[in-house]
Parts: structure tokens; sequence; C-alpha cells
């Protein structure tokens, strides 16, 4: 069987638009390879993130991280991560495996488990992206719990996202 097939849109270009501001990385290159730490079976490691600028009204963070190229009809949700409290503006590499901020709480991923998973596209299938989202919320919480699927997470940001802050990195095996 071939995964052949068209690349998928940028999902973010079809969401309710909001105020753009700033994220960077020590670990993620905008639009370049990641690095073999944010590989599933190279190391696994959730990313440094580092956001500013955020839009006034800002009440929590959501980070996400999301392949809109897997061979699935709805991409694939590598990391949810909820209720960031206002006042953190920045995550050191592996954090997603450490001790959360305020509230904060990982919905399970894609993958089946919590926390952060690594780049992982099918041997020989084209360069996937992986779309690492800084969220910015308008609410303490964004009123779901650990329990919720990424899709339901999603479904409240459209409603509930004051700003996005968007990076992204590439990996093909």
């Amino acid at each position: 069987m071939s995964i052949e097939r068209p690349v998928a849109p940028n999902p973010y270009d079809y969401l309710p638009a909001t105020e753009s501001f700033t994220v960077t990385s020590a670990d993620v290159s905008d639009g370049h390879p990641l690095k073999d730490d944010q590989v599933a079976d190279r190391g696994n490691t959730s990313p440094q993130l580092s956001w500013s600028d955020a839009p006034e009204g800002t009440k929590s963070f959501v980070v996400t991280c999301f392949d809109p190229d897997a061979p699935t009809p709805s991409g694939f949700w590598h990391w949810v991560l909820v209720d960031i409290p206002a006042g953190v503006t920045s995550l050191e590499t592996g954090g997603a495996s450490g001790d959360l901020p305020g509230k904060a709480f990982h919905v399970r991923n894609d993958g089946g488990g919590t926390g952060f998973m690594g780049a992982a596209p099918p041997p020989g299938d084209h360069p996937h992206r992986y779309f690492f989202v800084v969220h910015a919320v308008g609410e303490d919480s964004l009123g779901v719990d650990e329990s919720a699927s990424p899709a339901v997470v999603s479904f409240n940001l459209a409603f509930k996202t004051l700003g996005r802050a968007i990076l992204h990195g590439t990996f093909q095996h």
C-alpha cells in the first residue's frame, strides 16, 4: 500500500483569525528539521519554548504540537498541555515530563500517552511538519479536564483563543 498523497494545508490558516505573538526555541528552528531529541525513537524530548508579547487579557496558555501530514484524515496530535498560568512564558527542554506549572495538565496525545510524543512519520513518507503552537487564552482555565481529547481542546481553543504563536519543525525518516 502506498501512502503517497498531497501535502496537507497549514491547518492554522483555516481557524478563526487571532492576534499573533512571538514564540522562539533553543531546540526548534522554524521551518527546519527537528533535532534528534524531538524524534520519538531518538530522544522523545519536548523542546524548549519561550513566548512573549501575548495579547492583552491573556489569562492562561495552551501549548500544542500537531502534525497535519500524518496519513490520517485528522492529522496527529503529539502534545497538548492545557491551563498554563499566564505568568509562565517558557518551558524548558524536557519540561513536558517534569513538574508542570500551576494547574497545568496534559491531555492524551494521539499515541495514547500523556506528555510529549516525538516525531514518528512512516518511513519513506514525505517530510512531516510539526506545528508547535502557544495559544493565549482569555480565561484562567480552558474548561476541559484530563479526559478531553485533543480535538475537544482544539474546539474550545477556537472560541477562547486571543492569539497564537506558531513555530514549526520538520522530520522525515
